[in-house]
């Protein structure tokens, strides 16, 4: 139970939440009519156009969980709001689904050996393996939806991100040799993964976890207007990993958090095991090509860890001061909605140390 001096402590970490709100524009769009993703990640050229919804956001809200209680919530943290690339680690999730289901045998084998078409054959992308995509090392070259895995050379994430070269095209590596956070090629893995499902890659969510696990029926997920394709005879959306281009995730941050709480209760709801028991200890191991990234999940390890955190706490992180952290040892379950990046930690220590009391 939280004491009162913990709560009086927990609010200090909600007033940084509340008073360091992310600087982007509430439209999404600058007073020029550029978008907030073309400006965040200096993207120009040929592959900048916004080819899915985008929706105001709203102010900052979020959610703290403490061993599954709710001792904190800020805003309106109902309201279901863009998030960018926390959409991630819900594809990272729903691939242990497709493991559990067997539509996946081996996290080893080629996509291309279950996913027929150009997207994973040939000499180069048809090497590359299901791991692969889910660390951000494929290496997979190719254009899907109308956007070329180009866009993402060079280019460079968090707080002080160097993004002069972003968009340059460079000579790629083989399939696991090189570590390049890219949406296109995450964009390719839901693609990939609605495959092997057969079906739309939000509908396996509702169905399987957020109704489960009794999340609201407000959240969306959506695609591009050019990624619409015929499964089965079916027409059907294929959904990105975040908003670079518009569209992904619409979601509460109660929503986010009641998703963080049955993540970090192992993939399990009411006594019912829904991901494979061993998924989330798989998906959290560091990668050979960046020690502080897992299966489509940032980690507290290498040398940018926070000493002042638990090195087993993991997050979904989302542009514009998006992130779902948990942190198993702790007991903590914490959604930050529109927090500027460079004052999460700030947020994060203040709320270990408050619950900690």
């Amino acid at each position: 139970m939280t004491s009162f001096s913990a709560t009086l402590a927990l609010q200090d970490a909600i007033d940084v939440a509340r008073a360091c709100e992310t600087a982007w524009p509430r439209s999404m769009y600058y007073p020029d009519g550029s978008y907030v993703g073309n400006v965040e990640w200096n993207e120009s050229g040929p592959w900048t156009e916004i080819l899915g919804p985008v929706a105001e956001r709203g102010g900052p809200a979020g959610v703290v969980l403490h061993h599954g209680k709710c001792v904190a919530e800020w805003g309106d943290a109902a309201r279901p709001d863009m998030t960018f690339s926390i959409a991630k680690s819900y594809i990272s999730v729903l691939v242990g689904l497709a493991v559990a289901d067997g539509l996946i045998s081996d996290l080893d084998a080629p996509v291309g050996e279950t996913v027929t078409g150009p997207h994973f054959s040939g000499s180069h992308n048809g090497k590359i393996t299901w791991r692969h995509m889910l660390q951000m090392n494929s290496e997979w070259r190719g254009e899907i939806f109308g956007k070329d895995d180009q866009v993402d050379h060079f280019r460079q994430i968090g707080v002080g991100a160097d993004n002069s070269r972003k968009g340059q095209q460079r000579e790629v590596g083989e399939p696991g040799s090189h570590y390049e956070y890219n949406d296109v090629r995450v964009n390719a893995l839901a693609y990939a993964l609605m495959c092997r499902f057969r079906r739309p890659l939000p509908d396996v969510l509702r169905e399987r976890i957020m109704c489960p696990i009794g999340a609201s029926k407000d959240w969306t997920w959506e695609g591009y207007s050019t990624s619409w394709i015929e499964l089965d005879g079916e027409r059907m959306q294929s959904v990105p990993g975040g908003g670079h281009w518009g569209g992904g995730m619409v979601i509460s941050a109660r929503d986010h958090a009641r998703f963080g709480l049955f993540i970090s209760q192992n993939g399990a709801w009411d006594g019912k095991q829904i991901l494979p028991a061993d998924w989330m200890q798989r998906s959290l191991e560091p990668t050979p090509t960046l020690d502080k990234y897992g299966f489509l999940w940032w980690l507290n390890r290498g040398r940018d860890a926070n000493p002042n955190l638990s090195s087993r706490a993991f997050s979904g992180q989302g542009a514009g001061g998006n992130s779902l952290w948990i942190s198993p040892d702790d007991g903590i379950v914490a959604v930050m909605r529109w927090l500027n990046p460079g004052d999460q930690q700030e947020f994060l220590e203040k709320t270990v140390a408050a619950l900690q009391r």
